[in-house]
């Protein structure tokens, strides 16, 4: 197994650690998209996210490692056993972290004719895609602006649905394929499709470093993971663990929390302030702001909770405005104190 560097030992780059935490406490935020430089620990920190994932309970022998307890979002064969009836075996499967590379093809993405066993034995049978292995756990798509239209097209549509059809050559299959997309990209190279930009409910910026001291720990880490990947994993062990063991208590705590019609009026009010379009951004605000909470261990959602995270919940949400020259996050840090200058503390 290929050595993965450890989520703890990922030297700043707060606010992108925050994001996927808290999607990985409540996928149903969706998605992570993450903006910045070349060589910022943009793609590491994604990969080492999966070290920190406790495992998932999976039909066992399901080929796309259906949940036991999902009542109608199964495969057809686990759907057709539970339907007469027959007893379901689970087992415990590592959340999946699938990349999907640019030049990857329709038929990889989606799955399609397994042509081995259909010259050998005759039978139609599908060969699942990457849509299908990333099911119930985290799709990444590195430089994802200079992703083809036409697999945009087909994430959009997993996205939206929950769910992968494939139709051709023969092949009917329909398949759960719920997912956390978490894309990376540098907005100098190409702009992202406006459609795939919305699916993403949280968006953060990462820069390189420009304090010393920083850039030195960050070079003097990935020299002694790179000489020696196993004692630098060993070295950092309990501190993934702990971040492990907070993760699973967060997630265990998350149904418990109600957020008060308060900050609700306060989300709505921010959103209606900057203009956004939809309603997608009061309900990123709401189940972040509930999984935020979840991970700081807080019994209710505050405003506070609500301020931390609404950068990154609406930076990307915004329209363009040619008479306000002021980056996104300016403008909705403006907002925020333009409309809750008078709140303190955690009410």
């Amino acid at each position: 197994m290929r050595p993965v560097f450890p989520f703890s030992a990922i030297v700043g780059q707060d606010e992108m650690k925050l994001a996927l935490l808290l999607v990985a406490v409540d996928p149903s935020i969706g998605g992570v998209m993450v903006f910045g430089d070349r060589g910022t620990g943009k793609s590491t920190a994604v990969r080492a996210l999966a070290g920190l994932l406790p495992p998932m309970k999976v039909v066992a022998g399901c080929r796309y490692g259906c949940d036991p307890q999902a009542n109608g979002a199964r495969c057809d064969e686990c759907q057709a056993r539970a339907v007469s009836g027959g007893h379901t075996k689970t087992a415990l499967a590592p959340v999946p972290v699938v990349d999907l590379p640019l030049g990857a093809t329709e038929d990889r993405v989606v799955g399609a004719l397994d042509l081995e066993k259909a010259l050998t034995t005759g039978e139609k049978a599908f060969e699942p895609g990457l849509l299908a292995r990333a099911h119930r756990g985290f799709l990444y798509v590195d430089e994802v602006n200079l992703l083809e239209d036409h697999l945009v097209d087909l994430l959009l549509d997993a996205a939206a649905t929950g769910e992968n059809v494939v139709e051709r050559e023969g092949v009917s299959i329909r398949h759960p394929s719920r997912f956390v997309l978490v894309g990376s990209g540098n907005p100098e190279e190409g702009e992202l499709r406006p459609q795939l930009l919305d699916r993403f409910g949280l968006a953060v910026d990462v820069r390189t470093p420009t304090v010393i001291a920083t850039r030195i720990d960050v070079i003097k880490r990935r020299d002694a993971f790179d000489r020696d990947p196993v004692a630098f994993m060993t070295h950092w062990h309990k501190a993934d663990a702990k971040v492990r063991r907070h993760l699973e208590k967060a997630r265990a705590r998350l149904d418990a929390l109600v957020v008060s019609d308060e900050v609700l009026e306060r989300a709505a009010t921010l959103c209606s302030q900057l203009g956004t379009d939809g309603l997608r951004g009061e309900l990123t605000l709401l189940r972040t702001s509930r999984a935020m909470a979840a991970y700081d261990g807080d019994e209710a959602v505050t405003l506070t909770h609500l301020r931390r995270i609404a950068p990154m919940a609406l930076r990307h949400r915004l329209r363009r405005n040619v008479l306000d020259d002021a980056g996104s996050t300016t403008r909705v840090e403006r907002a925020i104190a333009e409309l809750w200058g008078d709140v303190v503390g955690g009410r």
